[in-house]
């Protein structure tokens, strides 16, 4: 059976164009359909149902919300390209177009406009905020019964689609992987409070010098805002305990070179570098300068699935009614991470 990108190759348009055409949704030029539905009557398409069941009567857009974060460039960042390319994948497959939103510094969200100006769908929500005011707008959202997915944040008592990594787990062995090899003095530079995942890396730093005998020490404790910038600024108060400072594990790998970055400007030798572990293992941590050990998460299998859980709850399907590999209905799923080692945190 030929399948919507032959059509749209054939048309010479989109596939989120044959979409709209065969199910008749938005406006669309009479030569372009003419030419869609020339191209699937000559390859025998014949639209599945769950894709004409989710056009009718909808924008055809799957929303993104993207936080702001200041002196960080996010298009540009492993955790957003990643995460964008899973969920655009999703939308791709299922004939919608996404929609990027940045959020106002400041403001709440106003996220049920949204969709009462039918603009989207369904919304994925990156960057939601631990604030009374961010709550407020998101329990508007579940009352109204409008779908959307929370990635990367999480909210204590509350039911909310959630897609997100294991930060505990993949902090713990992080640094059970420092403490095992001898490392005591363990500097931890953190994200903002204000994002859960910051407090699960938090924790688990403690669980894993706990299990190693050993405390917290909140002088080692740091905090930046993921950018590289954050991490350079960090560099100065590493470099002034460069004595005592064994180790450094930065809760993403942008902090990590930058804070190597800035021990270099510092003329500190890489040989005289502490040990490194970051965190994403993105394409960065395999070409820093030592290559850096990271804790790798699925940023892209994190966004195909809060893409594929809203799409497919939108539609009001569930895996026990089709028989597909629709994903499940939990309200919280979390994915494993894994720690690559590389040259930054071996001993010599």
């Amino acid at each position: 059976m030929a399948s919507r990108k032959e059509v749209a190759d054939l048309a010479g348009v989109s596939e989120a164009t044959v979409s709209r055409v065969l199910n008749g949704v938005g406006p669309i030029k009479e030569e372009t359909r003419r030419k869609v539905i020339e191209a699937s009557e000559q390859l025998g398409y014949v639209p599945s149902a769950l894709a004409r069941s989710f056009a009718r009567s909808k924008s055809g857009n799957l929303g993104v919300v993207l936080p702001y974060v200041p002196k960080a460039h996010l298009f540009s960042a492993y955790f957003f390209s990643e995460m964008l390319s899973g969920i655009g994948s999703k939308a791709r497959d299922n004939g919608m177009d996404l929609l990027v939103m940045f959020r106002t510094p400041g403001e709440v969200m106003n996220y049920t406009d949204l969709f009462r100006r039918q603009k989207v769908d369904a919304c994925i929500i990156l960057g939601a905020r631990d604030d009374y005011g961010e709550l407020e707008a998101l329990q508007q959202l579940q009352q109204e019964g409008h779908p959307f997915c929370i990635m990367n944040q999480h909210f204590d008592s509350e039911s909310f689609m959630e897609v997100d990594a294991d930060h505990v787990e993949g902090s713990r062995q992080a640094i059970r992987h420092l403490t095992d090899q001898g490392y005591r003095n363990i500097a931890f530079l953190n994200g903002p409070d204000s994002y859960s995942n910051s407090q699960e890396r938090l924790q688990g730093v403690q669980i894993g010098l706990n299990e190693a005998g050993m405390q917290v020490d909140s002088s080692l404790l740091l905090e930046g805002n993921y950018s590289r910038r954050s991490g350079v600024e960090a560099a100065a108060t590493i470099a002034a305990q460069l004595d005592e400072i064994d180790a450094v594990f930065a809760a993403n790998d942008r902090m990590a070179i930058g804070v190597m970055h800035g021990l270099r400007e510092r003329g500190i030798k890489v040989q005289d570098f502490p040990a490194f572990v970051g965190y994403d293992d993105s394409d960065a941590a395999e070409m820093a300068v030592p290559p850096l050990s990271s804790v790798r998460v699925p940023f892209y299998e994190m966004g195909e699935l809060a893409a594929s859980k809203l799409i497919h709850r939108s539609l009001g399907v569930t895996a026990s009614s089709v028989n597909t590999d629709f994903p499940s209905e939990t309200a919280r799923q979390l994915l494993p991470t894994e720690l690559i080692i590389r040259a930054s945190s071996i001993r010599n």
